[in-house]
């Protein structure tokens, strides 16, 4: 057996977590905020570098993958939205789980998404998991405010702990707050989450943004073909 194939054979055989456990009925907000809108999927292609960035969440971040941990997964979590950079994905995929000790880092960035059923444990026990786990920022997300009992908040990890990221209102209750691990602006705007370049000033396009402007540039197009038409201009059929 060759090295390459002995790589491969150790990578199948290696521990794998198992799924985390179905989500509570309430707790479906971080699919229509980060699935549905395409937010997951734009912001991994902004990203960019698919081999060494990982875009990815809903499954276990963990220290190291000892087998013990099959008795008693209560301690684990599995954040909504999870950013890291310089890793290896493939190993994520086969692990099955963010394992820390396996990636040689905690995650740069993570987000929970606000449901009533995990509101207090978002705000409170996860902040101190995850600071624990050294993530670099956790941001919190709540459509309504009702859950966290605030839109938007991050903390930045600083001597061991979280510091908060401040959080402006900008504009008609719009709330806005910095990533430096991202480079990216998060926006709370009429309860949708939005990322904002600040090279550009302009935000990461939603799904919809981008069926918009596919119907928009459609219907200039068939303005001019009608204005052709009506100007009896050759080739215009």
């Amino acid at each position: 057996m060759n090295t390459s194939d002995a790589t491969a054979t150790t990578l199948r055989r290696r521990f794998r977590l198992p799924d985390p456990p179905e989500r509570e009925p309430d707790d479906m907000t971080s699919f229509d905020i980060l699935a549905i809108t395409g937010n997951a999927y734009l912001l991994k292609e902004h990203l960019g570098n698919p081999r060494t960035t990982l875009v990815a969440g809903e499954h276990y971040i963990c220290l190291a993958p000892v087998a013990e941990l099959l008795g008693d997964m209560s301690g684990l979590r599995y954040p909504d939205l999870l950013v890291a950079f310089d890793v290896n994905p493939e190993a994520y995929r086969l692990s099955n789980a963010y394992v820390i000790s396996e990636q040689g880092k905690p995650p740069d960035f993570v987000m929970e998404i606000a449901s009533p059923s995990t509101g207090r444990i978002d705000v409170v026990e996860k902040r101190d998991d995850y600071a624990e786990l050294g993530i670099g920022e956790y941001w919190r997300f709540d459509e309504t405010g009702e859950s966290h009992g605030a839109r938007l908040a991050g903390d930045r990890l600083a001597g061991g702990g979280y510091v908060a990221i401040e959080i402006e209102d900008i504009a008609d209750g719009v709330l806005q707050g910095y990533s430096a691990a991202l480079g990216l602006y998060l926006r709370w705007e009429r309860g949708e989450l939005r990322f904002f370049d600040p090279e550009t000033g302009r935000s990461l396009a939603t799904l919809a943004d981008e069926r918009e402007r596919a119907d928009a540039a459609e219907a200039r197009v068939r303005e001019l073909e009608a204005h052709l038409r009506e100007l009896g201009t050759p080739g215009s059929a």
